[in-house]
């Protein structure tokens, strides 16, 4: 069974940082572009970032230039979602998502796989 695998969430303090994996099972990710989503509480689920299969990146929102980063390393068939300066407003629920292609728009129905979600709490 096909499987992604988010991890690294937990309990910040505002202004530390976290790097989130992603780690598919049964899944080839060098073939699949993987975007990270976040969900708040009483929110919508919204695309943060993406990176193609090549490691071009292309980012969903203006909230992440600057603070968020993503890469990935094929041979550990994972990728990643490096988080600095985080504000309480960044608490949500963290997924990957991949596509077999390029980087798509951030409409949900367009990847092929989802994650379960990684909670990222940022509260003094």
């Amino acid at each position: 069974q096909v499987q992604l695998v988010e991890s690294g969430g937990g309990l910040v303090q505002p202004g530390e940082s976290l790097k989130l994996s992603c780690v598919g099972f049964k899944l080839n990710l060098e073939l699949y572009a993987v975007a990270w989503f976040r969900q708040a509480p009483g929110k919508g689920r919204e695309g943060l970032f993406c990176i193609g299969r090549g490691g071009g990146r292309m980012y969903y929102r203006d909230l992440v230039l600057g603070r968020f980063s993503v890469s990935r390393d094929n041979a550990k068939n994972a990728a990643y979602l490096q988080m600095n300066a985080l504000q309480p407003d960044d608490t949500a629920v963290y997924y990957c998502a991949v596509r077999q292609a390029a980087c798509p728009t951030e409409e949900k129905s367009e990847f092929d796989y989802w994650g379960q979600g990684t909670q990222v709490t940022v509260s003094s």
